[in-house]
């Protein structure tokens, strides 16, 4: 059983979510720090499933996986219809998009500054 940290930090936090993410094959990873920008969250994730099955199964496990290791609860939104999930962590918001969603909606525009690229997980 893994043992839970006292403290999970933020930056803890999102290695873990960046490592489910990438083991269950989410796509075009992008991590913005939110610090200083937003009262809100610390960090926003935004990344691509192939199909509904695959976003919807990729928000599932994420949840999952915190609550287990981590006794942390997440809100999750989006779910049933498995275009866009959005999962509220506390200190980091995931987004899950199918790509012509997340195209459609361009988030990570919307929160970077002018001429700044997204960091790629």
């Amino acid at each position: 059983m893994t043992q839970v940290p006292t403290e999970l930090t933020s930056e803890a936090l999102l290695d873990h979510i960046l490592a489910s993410l990438d083991s269950d094959k989410a796509e075009d990873i992008v991590t913005i720090d939110l610090q200083g920008k937003s009262s809100v969250a610390d960090y926003m994730v935004v990344c691509s499933g192939r199909s509904t099955r695959q976003v919807t199964a990729i928000a599932e496990k994420l949840t999952a996986k915190l609550k287990q290791q981590f006794d942390r609860a997440s809100k999750i939104e989006g779910k049933d219809m498995g275009d866009w999930v959005l999962i509220d962590t506390g200190d980091i918001v995931v987004h899950v998009f199918r790509p012509e969603v997340r195209e459609f909606y361009q988030l990570e525009k919307m929160w970077l500054p002018a001429g700044e690229a997204a960091s790629k997980a």
